[in-house]
């Protein structure tokens, strides 16, 4: 389509901005391996926030700051660590590489303590099923078994042989329960046949037994026939998940659900016993299945563990094999919303107890309850945050912890004494402490509930902080307003080298945690159902209200971000208010229906429940695509061109729209990415550009050196 084209030029990198930062920060970012302690032993929501100004600290706009992390940093913290598990006492876990185009490989510590890669070149250890994937891997003894990304077969990888396919093509395969006495996987399989879809109008869910084979087996082994693809276990509804076998292999336990509903609306709890002839039985459920219960856990003794929600908050269950009873019914949430499968976020231990990870206000804990009585105690520890957890022979936790001034770090935990040991860190950039804005978390008054009730939200903010600048005098720095995606999920205070990017360049940033996320309660996640585009605009709205009122925001110069559904509540953010002077729309749904229509199986009819029923007016009446009179600020879009999720044409039609009507945008669509940007050129080209951008809305020059792109239809700051 030919638009008008305006050339963005590059920034130079003042000397003397750079000469301020040096003074004020020495050597800049400190070594590597270096990491920041923290020391004034405040929590989140007490700490003071920015450091002042260093009385030497040079004048200069907000946005044009030095600052010492570039965007090319944010691509090497880009290394994530995740599906952290525990095979006979050897801890391994996934690591994304953004380097080599986000290929994940599975690593485990060597003798040494250091590291060790154990998935060779041209493999990616990374599930589809529903997309946004989970588990992919499991041990069977030395053998490794994995999915892999390109084709989605499971692999085979025997000592240093090359891996061998053991599935056929078709099939994706996620969440398996490792069952050593057949030598197989009970795992979650989506059947991708052309025959199935033309069946059942879309892919199936079923729960399947997968045979290893043996070495013996291997040479002789047609991993292309059907049977290879797996034994069908239980099948019949839209959904499954969490496949558990008991110790004695003589029960499965899993849950189901059904379209519309996602599984933090309503799930149901199964246990089957096997047959002589390695058939389920009828399942007995031991949920209501009116609630969003979730992950299943046999103890020794055949008692089913599982979290539920009865009581308005997710807490810890068991269950006898005749009854179930609540092992604790605290306000915090155990869990989380089942985005990627093979969640695991308790362990039973050996003492009679579960060390369980629990999330309250957008902030997570550590602790250990009683099994029997379910007394609690909470773990002392300098973290907000937590990955999934499991347990090494010594009895420790391991798990991904996050603090609010140190990055990621893979640890064991010692849960009687509170010790932590660092096993891994894989950015250890070692950002000083000075340069760090630390999240305060606030509470604000929202719009009212339905009924008239007086509501409140929450969000965390994020000062602008860098001791070698300030603001020029009676200005206030510009605020992104950043909405997560989901948009059942949260965001947390931990520290976040994307935002200390933005902050030490002196912007503010608040991270709205509007009605719909989670770790707030069951209640406050349900507000959003019938209500998107609706109470997550209000509470943004409200967050930029109350900071402008703190005199922590000037309404001229704010800006709102996000990305996939965080990116939806972006632009219906700028459609429907006026509140907001520029926005970021990271592959973003701009058309409610064509959403139900393209999108993948595990959200098709999300909107169901977010919006309600199919209903033309009603649909189009909350798409930002159909209000194109509300779009009058500037918008920049980054789409990844192989999204499945939320499919190109949702970012190029409202791309078209705005440039029919005038309005000033950039457009960004990468090759090879899919739902979020795992190139780590991508991230580095997408964070540049949004700086540029905002430089270009709010009239200031970055820092930093950035390559040109296009503006259309730019205007004057």
């Amino acid at each position: 389509m030919p638009h008008r084209r305006t050339v963005v030029s590059p920034f130079p990198r003042s000397a003397a901005s750079r000469r301020a930062l040096a003074i004020a920060l020495g050597a800049g970012l400190a070594g590597a391996g270096c990491s920041v302690a923290v020391d004034d032993g405040t929590a989140v929501d007490g700490h003071p926030g920015a450091e002042p100004p260093a009385p030497s600290a040079a004048v200069a706009a907000f946005g044009s700051w030095a600052s010492p992390i570039a965007a090319a940093d944010l691509a090497k913290a880009a290394v994530a660590v995740s599906d952290v598990r525990v095979f006979d006492g050897r801890v391994y876990w996934r690591e994304s590489r953004p380097d080599e185009a986000g290929r994940q490989v599975l690593r485990t510590l060597g003798a040494d303590g250091a590291p060790v890669t154990l998935t060779p070149q041209g493999f990616s250890v990374r599930t589809r099923v529903h997309e946004y994937g989970g588990s992919s891997y499991w041990l069977l003894g030395d053998d490794i078994v994995f999915a892999n990304f390109s084709d989605q077969r499971l692999y085979l990888q025997r000592g240093d042989a090359a891996p061998v396919a053991i599935t056929p093509a078709k099939f994706q395969y996620s969440d398996c329960d490792v069952d050593a006495r057949n030598r197989a996987l009970v795992c979650v399989r989506e059947d991708h046949t052309e025959a199935t879809k033309a069946a059942n109008g879309e892919e199936r869910n079923e729960i399947v037994r997968v045979v290893v084979p043996s070495a013996e087996a291997l040479a002789s082994f047609d991993a292309d026939a059907l049977d290879a693809a797996g034994r069908v276990l239980f099948t019949g509804t839209d959904f499954v998940a969490f496949p558990r076998l008991s110790a004695d292999g003589t029960r499965l336990a899993f849950i189901t659900w059904n379209h519309p509903d996602m599984p933090w609306d309503r799930t149901a709890l199964h246990v089957a016993a096997f047959q002589p002839d390695g058939r389920l039985g009828e399942p007995t459920r031991v949920s209501s299945g009116d609630t969003a219960a979730l992950e299943p856990q046999w103890g020794e003794d055949g008692t089913l563990y599982f979290i539920d929600e009865p009581s308005g908050w997710w807490n810890l269950y068991a269950w006898n094999g005749h009854v179930a009873r609540a092992v604790s019914t605290m306000p915090r949430e155990f869990g989380g919303p089942l985005w990627q499968l093979g969640m695991r976020t308790f362990a039973l231990t050996d003492r009679g107890t579960a060390i369980v990870r629990t999330g309250l206000a957008a902030v997570d804990a550590l602790g250990e309850i009683d099994l029997a009585s379910g007394a609690y105690r909470a773990l002392d520890l300098p973290f907000v945050a937590f990955g999934d957890i499991a347990l090494d022979t010594q009895g420790r936790v391991v798990t991904t912890a996050s603090a609010v001034d140190d990055e990621p770090t893979l640890v064991a935990v010692d849960p009687a004494s509170g010790a932590v040991t660092r096993l891994h860190q894989p950015n250890a950039l070692g950002v000083p402490r000075e340069l760090i804005s630390i999240g305060q978390r606030i509470e604000f008054p929202t719009a009212a509930g339905p009924d008239g009730e007086a509501r409140t939200a929450h969000a965390t903010f994020y000062p602008p902080t860098n001791p070698a600048f300030r603001g020029p005098e009676g200005e206030i720095a510009p605020l992104i307003v950043t909405i997560h995606g989901g948009p059942t999920s949260v965001s947390k205070p931990t520290f976040a080298l994307s935002r200390q990017y933005w902050t030490s360049r002196g912007f503010a940033i608040v991270d709205v945690n509007y009605g719909g996320s989670t770790s707030f309660g069951r209640d406050y996640r349900h507000r959003l159902n019938g209500q998107w585009g609706v109470v997550d605009v209000q509470d943004a709205v409200a967050a930029v209200d109350f900071l402008v009122a703190q005199g922590k925001a000037d309404p001229a110069r704010v800006a709102i971000r996000g990305g996939s559904a965080g990116g939806f509540t972006t632009l219906a953010a700028l459609a429907f208010t006026d509140r907001f002077k520029a926005g970021a729309n990271y592959f973003g749904v701009s058309d409610i229906k064509a959403l139900a229509a393209t999108s993948h199986k595990f959200e098709r009819q999300y909107d169901v429940s977010l919006v309600g029923p199919p209903d033309e007016a009603l649909y189009r009446s909350r798409s930002p695509l159909f209000h194109l009179d509300g779009f009058t600020e500037p918008l920049i879009t980054f789409q990844g061109a192989e999204d499945r999720i939320v499919t190109p044409d949702q970012s190029r039609r409202i791309v078209e729209a705005l440039d029919a009507r005038g309005v000033m945008h950039a457009y960004f669509e990468f090759e090879g990415e899919q739902h979020g940007f795992r190139k780590a050129e991508n991230i580095i080209r997408a964070q540049e550009a949004e700086l540029a951008f905002y430089g270009a809305v709010f009239g200031f020059t970055p820092d930093d050196a950035i390559p040109p792109f296009e503006i259309r239809h730019r205007r004057a700051p």
